[in-house]
């Protein structure tokens, strides 16, 4: 793919602005392809395709749309290996983490969905002599706005429990990962989707400004920070659009005394350094009881020395590069500033790589800081980099108290071999996904969404279709109008 399109109409179309931006291999720093940016009357186009799709899409059988839905999953896995190295050049994972995750998940929710399809139902109310019923039926046409960790894996997030309602979705790649949403496409289509219910435009935050004023789009979902979500959220108000915002968290993870020390450090690696710490759920305040701190960073030290940095298309590669030269040195100045709040005890370098082919990349040293200052700035802010902070706390109440001291509520986690502290302690924590002896597990079957300013409305599970159908009442009256006229 030697440059990245829109997508609409059951076909590649051309951007009309005659303007593009490049797409960057992270762990390079080498330009992978040209993008198109599409302009508002691009977008239009897109539009206008979804609502000629919706009328064929939505009136289709609902076991029709979920056998397609699962064929659909079935050519994803096929291209399992193709989609991945894209992700990889795109993001800069690891190909281990792109092959095994990324497209299969996405596949999942396709699969999860379509099977879902055909059961989606209202109610009957028996009214004694007559009755009501209700049905839930498509929202219109969705916009999805991606974001670039997990490119593919969202693009299907949104895309299958959309249409398995019976809905259409222009969808909006972030600017940095445009192509595999494309292949998405290829493959909805191949599967036997009607052209014009799932397109694709490329650009920056305009061509989503643009998805979020139009009038002819019913639901907008996003996966991206805080302060967009802020944005879409207020302009979505104008037409009172469904919202969905999937944002950010600076999510605690908490390890009590008695947790299986081995496991609470696996569990904080994998909160803090997959996908190089570039998860929006990531358990990146790390609170350990005093008794068992010191055991724990000893053994958290020992394991992170030994994680493998390097190019991310080699199969042994546990770390990649951070997403761009931007990142990477928002990442760094956070490095720096924890270096005057707290502790650094491993890391905290830029990685270059004797290998010639990633001298350029954006490569980040799993980094690990240690202080029990709340008010940091590397405890308070979002990162978004492998950079976990460990902090102390004496008491099961206290760790409640700082775990909720933020103005997040996307995940948290707990690390205890009592039962009912586990209980307890997730009962009391303000968080929308909570893990109890894991971390960032996200299987289909369960609603994954979020607290506080992290966001509205849930994706993944039975609770998703609430968010893509709307709920039509019927009341049929078997007597004669009982009226005082």
């Amino acid at each position: 793919m030697n440059k990245a399109t829109n997508f609409h109409s059951g076909q590649y179309q051309k951007a009309t602005t005659g303007a593009f931006f490049e797409n960057i291999n992270p762990a390079t720093g080498k330009k992978i392809c040209n993008v198109e940016s599409s302009s508002e009357d691009d977008v239009n186009k897109a539009i206008k395709s979804a609502i000629a799709g919706f009328k064929i899409w939505s009136k289709m059988p609902a076991t029709e749309r979920g056998r397609i839905l699962r064929r659909a999953a079935d050519l994803l896995r096929a291209r399992n290996e193709e989609i991945a190295k894209i992700e990889v050049e795109d993001v800069g994972k690891p190909i281990s983490e792109a092959i095994e995750v990324d497209v299969m998940t996405g596949a999942d929710a396709l699969e999860y969905f379509g099977g879902i399809a055909p059961s989606i139902h209202g109610d009957h109310y028996d009214l004694g002599n007559t009755f009501a019923f209700t049905r839930r039926e498509p929202l219109g046409v969705c916009a999805g706005i991606g974001a670039w960790n997990y490119p593919i894996q969202i693009a299907c997030w949104k895309s299958a429990p959309a249409l398995a309602c019976g809905n259409t979705m222009v969808f909006k790649p972030a600017e940095l990962t445009p192509r595999s949403a494309l292949i998405l496409a290829e493959v909805l289509k191949e599967a036997g989707v009607p052209d014009g219910v799932f397109n694709v435009v490329q650009g920056n935050g305009e061509v989503g400004q643009m998805l979020t004023n139009h009038p002819g789009i019913q639901k907008v979902s996003l996966t991206g920070e805080v302060e967009t979500g802020k944005k879409v959220m207020a302009a979505s108000a104008a037409t009172l659009k469904h919202v969905t915002l999937e944002l950010g968290g600076k999510s605690p993870l908490i390890i009590c005394e008695d947790a299986d020390i081995n496991e609470a450090v696996n569990g904080a690696m994998m909160a803090n350094f997959y996908t190089q710490g570039e998860i929006c759920s990531n358990g990146t305040r790390v609170y350990v009881a005093e008794a068992v701190k010191d055991e724990f960073l000893e053994k958290l030290i020992a394991k992170t020395q030994k994680l493998v940095i390097g190019n991310p298309a080699d199969m042994k590669t546990q770390v990649g590069a951070l997403i761009s030269k931007e990142h990477f040195e928002k990442v760094a100045g956070y490095i720096e500033l924890g270096k005057q709040e707290a502790r650094l005890l491993f890391g905290g370098r830029r990685y270059v790589s004797d290998d010639p082919e990633i001298a350029g990349g954006y490569f980040m040293e799993p980094t690990i800081f240690e202080t029990d200052m709340e008010d940091a700035r590397i405890v308070k802010e979002e990162i978004f980099g492998p950079v976990m902070t460990v902090l102390p706390f004496k008491t099961e109440e206290e760790a409640i108290e700082k775990a909720n001291n933020t103005i997040y509520g996307l995940a948290a986690g707990v690390f205890t071999s009592n039962l009912q502290r586990a209980h307890r302690m997730v009962n009391a924590l303000q968080a929308g996904m909570c893990w109890v002896n894991n971390y960032n597990v996200t299987p289909m079957e369960v609603p994954f969404g979020p607290y506080k300013q992290s966001g509205l409305g849930r994706e993944n599970g039975l609770a998703t279709i609430e968010a893509y159908t709307q709920l039509k009442t019927v009341y049929i009256e078997m007597n004669k109008v009982d009226s005082p006229y």
